[in-house]
């Protein structure tokens, strides 16, 4: 009996609590917040928008005249949200010490990478960025993603598009097929072993199902109204936080394993073959084990649904502009001819291929703009401080800067900011190096900005275009469902919602020897990507 007379009790007091608060009227945060109330806070907007939080976001941010509000419920730790470009520098270059992503923040994700560079600060951080930042401004490594694209894209990309573009050959997801891609890529690249993915006789590799379950797991930890109820969870080991603790093991095993036999291989190989994935050069530099792991799985799952995610979106935007797609395919294949031995090589880019790729770069760019690969980046204060803008913050709150707020401010991005629209990247100053990009990354901080700047920024690029080219130069693609405009998810990375459904033909390019066509999905030639 006790124990149900004290539950009334408690219900009593919050229902009390509530009317309390209703009474006492509203406010707004920051004058332009959601509407809040004395205790709750804005649980009840937060509630009543919870299926639409990017659109109820950058709505009030669009009305702040600052860009940023403050969000203060019930239940969650006070938020600053920001799409102020002032802001933003600040938080990740003018105080950078002051905005850490803190122990909230790796609590979430800790599980999962430990100790690895996407989920620690101070000295930790420091030397694992120091160290990979030389891992990946090394031409080994650059070399090895080469490879393994063209590798990965002749030996199971074409070939699946082109089953898919037989008769008969049925739609194809094409978001399914740009992550498992992926997948087959950053593990190549990460651990020297080929996983699969993308290969239609072989099932799902249980690696790959791993991270898909364990990324959703965290994500729903991160979206999660209350913290306490998935630690209260995982302190029991019930429902999906036991589910996250076997796929960890499973991840966790798999690297583990793969560092020992990594190790026991690299006594018995000649110094000239040895392997230069990321794994094997992180045990040559002399790490323990347990930090090769945290390390490279922080890659895996930075990789594994970025570029994926991008590409996805780009592919929409494209079959819903096909002038735009006519531009790109006009470059891509100029770029071919125009070979720096003057003659046509089949797949002929190198790397300053790529670079000089300006209307490529601008839709991709602008892609990411609109549909950011992540939504929303959070740092925590480590002590009281008040923004550029005068938004006061107190030690502990959660400051967030808002990439999927930021590419539809009109404030930022003219009145056309709701349009995809190429000429903003392209009406830049050309330097004959597309890459640079010429917007300040805290206007634009798809790849962070500051001392956290995404260090595989031009590896992505690379991956995104190699795609790009090696799908628009052979197929046409067509939307399953013309009408559809599909739902952005913002999960750790971000998801279109029901995946992108199409059908695949195989387009008619112009021949380099006259003005006869050929079919591009049949052009046997399988010279180097890279001549």
């Amino acid at each position: 009996m006790v124990p149900y007379m004290l539950c009334f009790q408690f219900v009593a007091c919050c229902l009390l609590v509530l009317l309390y608060s209703l009474r006492s009227g509203s406010t707004s945060s920051a004058g332009h917040g959601p509407r809040s109330y004395p205790v709750i806070g804005c649980l009840l907007a937060f509630y009543e928008n919870r299926r639409r939080l990017l659109d109820w976001y950058t709505e009030m941010l669009s009305a702040s005249p600052t860009q940023t509000i403050v969000v203060d419920r019930l239940g969650a730790r006070r938020t600053v949200v920001t799409a102020n470009p002032a802001n933003v520098e600040y938080i990740l270059l003018g105080n950078f010490g002051n905005y850490p992503k803190g122990k909230p923040f790796t609590d979430v994700l800790g599980d999962l990478l430990g100790n690895g560079i996407f989920n620690v600060d101070g000295d930790k951080w420091f030397a694992q960025r120091k160290l990979v930042s030389h891992e990946f401004s090394a031409r080994t490594l650059r070399e090895l993603e080469i490879a393994v694209l063209e590798a990965e894209a002749l030996d199971r990309l074409v070939p699946a598009m082109e089953a898919a573009a037989e008769p008969g050959g049925g739609a194809v997801d094409m978001q399914d097929v740009l992550r498992r891609f992926a997948f087959d890529v950053i593990c190549r690249v990460s651990l020297g072993v080929d996983p699969g993915c993308l290969d239609p006789a072989l099932p799902a590799p249980r690696l790959a199902t791993a991270f898909d379950a364990a990324a959703g797991i965290i994500a729903r930890r991160g979206a999660a109204p209350l913290a306490a109820v998935w630690k209260i969870k995982r302190a029991l080991n019930i429902g999906s936080e036991r589910r996250l603790r076997e796929e960890v093991q499973v991840i966790h095993e798999a690297v583990m394993d793969l560092i020992r036999s990594r190790k026991k291989e690299r006594f018995l190989v000649n110094a000239g073959d040895v392997r230069n994935d990321l794994l094997s050069r992180m045990i040559d530099c002399g790490y323990a084990d347990e930090d090769i792991r945290d390390m490279v799985i922080s890659f895996i799952m930075a990789g594994r649904d970025t570029t994926s995610s991008a590409l996805t979106w780009f592919f929409w935007l494209l079959m819903r502009h096909r002038d735009v797609e006519r531009d790109v395919l006009e470059e891509i294949t100029s770029m071919r001819r125009d070979s720096s031995n003057g003659t046509y090589t089949g797949e002929g880019f190198d790397l300053d291929d790529f670079r000089r790729m300006r209307v490529l770069h601008a839709a991709l760019s602008e892609t990411m703009r609109l549909y950011p690969p992540v939504a929303w980046d959070s740092k925590h204060a480590a002590a009281a401080d008040v923004l550029p803008d005068g938004t006061r913050v107190a030690s502990g709150d959660r400051v967030t800067y808002f990439q999927y707020g930021m590419g539809r401010m009109e404030a930022i991005w003219g009145s056309d900011a709701g349009e995809f629209s190429l000429e903003r990247w392209l009406a830049l100053p050309a330097d004959g190096n597309a890459a640079s990009g010429g917007v300040s990354p805290f206007k634009y901080p798809v790849f962070q900005g500051g001392p956290r700047t995404c260090l595989g920024r031009e590896m992505a690029f690379v991956q995104m275009k190699f795609v790009a080219g090696a799908i628009l130069r052979r197929f046409d693609l067509r939307p399953v469902d013309e009408g559809r405009t599909p739902a952005f998810l913002p999960l750790l990375t971000s998801h279109m919602h029901g995946g992108l459904k199409v059908t695949v033909r195989r387009r008619k390019v112009e021949s380099t020897t006259g003005n006869a066509l050929h079919d591009a999905a049949t052009d046997k030639s399988r010279s180097s990507f890279f001549s």
